[in-house]
């Protein structure tokens, strides 16, 4: 089993997780800020819009992502000084360097997803024949 039998994380709610789920938050972030800027609590509520939702992830994680994708120049952030309510918000947006790393992404994604479904169907195949 993946992790040495740790094969579901158990979120909030009980709920578990695949265990590589948090392998895509980057590229689900870049996705949302591809959308236009937004705050950290507009992301980790857009995570719920790219299929993440049942998969609660801790906001820590969202914001420690997000300060690596700024640290490696591919989103700037800037404070928000015209919130009418509550204390000012930090705007994440992506840099003219980030279109092609997201493309990048988006590429590697659809090659693993088509290793993963030929992976499955061998598996049911297996697993299905031997029951």
């Amino acid at each position: 089993m993946p992790g040495g039998g740790r094969h579901m994380r158990r979120g909030r709610h009980g709920r578990g997780g695949p265990t590589q789920i948090l392998g895509v938050i980057e590229p689900a972030l870049l996705l949302l800020l591809h959308r236009g800027p937004t705050h950290g609590y507009g992301l980790i509520s857009g995570l719920d819009e790219v299929g993440l939702g049942e998969y609660p992830i801790d906001p820590s994680t969202v914001y420690r992502v997000l300060r690596d994708l700024e640290g490696r120049g591919l989103i700037a952030s800037a404070w928000d000084n015209e919130v009418t309510s509550g204390p000012p918000r930090r705007v994440y947006q992506l840099t003219p360097d980030c279109e092609a790393y997201l493309a990048a992404w988006m590429r590697d994604l659809r090659a693993t997803h088509d290793v993963l479904a030929r992976l499955l169907v061998a598996y049911d195949e297996t697993v299905a024949t031997s029951d």
